[in-house]
């Protein structure tokens, strides 16, 4: 057989397999999908068959009787315990300075020198911004004598 006519009879029988594997490919895409297999229900399938293979693996059941005897040791059950005291402290700490900083920050807000700054501010903001149309006389603040601007 001549070298030409080989090649050209490989070409041939390439592309019939690609139309073969083609067809094959499409029949089985069908099937699953009358067997209600879709490519979602398939990753779950081989993920479920993936993790029971790692659960059943000796690297794992060694693992889990070594993660075992240590959660029973005495060592993490004092350290658990520590690490439990010293949580709930932190906690009751936290939460005691939040409320004092709440206190210190409601009792500067209260304080004359807070107030005169807010007042002063507001004196500012009338004089950049001016009164604005959709405030209520209540919401603007004018100027008054007692605050000067700065």
């Amino acid at each position: 057989m001549h070298p030409v006519s080989a090649a050209f009879q490989v070409e041939e029988e390439i592309s019939t397999l690609r139309q073969v594997l083609s067809a094959k490919e499409r029949h089985a895409t069908e099937l699953k999908r009358k067997l209600g297999l879709s490519p979602l229900n398939e990753f779950k399938q081989n993920l479920t068959k993936s993790w029971q293979d790692v659960q059943t693996s000796n690297a794992y059941v060694s693992a889990s009787a070594t993660l075992d005897d240590i959660t029973h040791s005495e060592a993490y059950k004092k350290t658990q315990e520590t690490l439990s005291q010293a949580g709930q402290k932190t906690s009751a700490a936290l939460t005691t300075m939040g409320s004092a900083i709440s206190r210190k920050l409601g009792d500067m807000r209260n304080s004359a020198t807070f107030k005169s700054f807010e007042d002063k501010m507001g004196n500012l903001k009338y004089k950049v911004v001016g009164p604005r149309g959709d405030e209520s006389p209540a919401d603007s603040v004018t100027p008054t004598q007692e605050n000067p601007p700065f």
